[in-house]
């Protein structure tokens, strides 16, 4: 297994235009204002943490699979670990690389975050060799928030202003697939009131809103997504996915979408593992989601799991 934490702002200078010491000082006070306590109000630089199985002899040393960049939630507030490192380990047990984004949140604001994960998924294809990461079939998941900044790469990936600030072509960043787990989508509709605050600000202009209302923004050239989310959320409403599967579905866009009847938000893969002592986060039926995904990607990238 190859493990590697790499650092974003030393790969990509773009993203270093603030000294860390000031970020964690503007951290430290948007922490004590926002009552985050522990490892949710320290604040993390942003890195990209690989998790890839070796090849083994019998595969051939250039024997590539498909992987997963994997964008856990927290309201922009924070990343939460049980979307992150237990999701990925999940992921490498079948077969597929995977990588945890740590990105920028609060008190840094949009568009950092994006750069960030646009960043990650041009690095996965530069050192793909080194990862033995199959260029054609790399795919974003987004939990919650992550879902939110997930989506914005798989609807954004084409605009000028996003790849040039990094010196990419777009077609760098692009992700071939999205899997989008109970996501925040709308920031108007339907709003996740704290991930909007806390990626643009409380006093954020309506326009700038529905810019970012995901729904707004699906064009033919979003990549297919897989959607689950449970009808009984009551922190991001369903309608956040519904939205997004109508967008898609008006413009063409191959979909699978998912809504279980029970189940609370932030189950992540809904198991013991990542329930954390939260009995409520532990549902067997929500968790078959995770199969689902699993043989969406086949049917999505069936040659290059051949």
């Amino acid at each position: 297994m190859q493990y590697e934490i790499i650092r974003l702002r030393e790969v990509f200078p773009v993203l270093a235009a603030e000294p860390l010491d000031d970020l964690r000082i503007q951290r430290e006070a948007y922490s004590l204002q926002a009552g985050l306590t522990g490892s949710r109000a320290a604040y993390r630089e942003p890195t990209l943490t690989a998790y890839c199985p070796d090849n083994a002899e019998e595969l051939g040393p250039n024997h590539t699979r498909p992987s997963v960049l994997i964008c856990p939630g927290g309201s922009y507030q924070f990343v939460s670990f049980r979307e992150a490192e237990p999701v990925a380990l999940a992921f490498m047990a079948h077969g597929y690389n995977a990588f945890v984004l740590n990105y920028s949140v609060a008190p840094i604001r949009w568009p950092t975050a994006l750069l960030e994960l646009a960043a990650g998924v041009a690095l996965l294809r530069k050192r793909a060799a080194q990862f033995h990461v199959d260029k054609g079939a790399l795919s974003v998941a987004g939990f919650s928030a992550g879902g939110h900044l997930a989506a914005c790469l798989g609807t954004f990936w084409r605009q000028h202003w996003l790849s040039a600030q990094l010196g990419l072509h777009p077609d760098d960043i692009r992700p071939n697939a999205l899997i989008l787990s109970y996501p925040v989508i709308s920031f108007t509709q339907f709003a996740h009131a704290k991930s909007c605050a806390s990626l643009l600000s409380d006093d954020a202009e309506d326009a700038q809103k529905k810019s970012l209302s995901l729904e707004n923004q699906v064009t033919p050239d979003t990549p297919p997504t897989f959607l689950w989310h449970t009808a009984a959320d009551q922190s991001v409403p369903v309608e956040n996915s519904l939205l997004f599967a109508g967008a898609l579905r008006k413009h063409h866009v191959p979909l699978e979408l998912h809504i279980y009847p029970e189940g609370g938000h932030g189950l992540s893969l809904a198991t013991t593992e990542t329930a954390r002592g939260d009995p409520t986060r532990i549902d067997p039926h929500c968790a078959t989601w995770f199969a689902l995904c699993d043989q969406w990607l086949h049917l999505m990238f069936l040659s290059h799991f051949l």
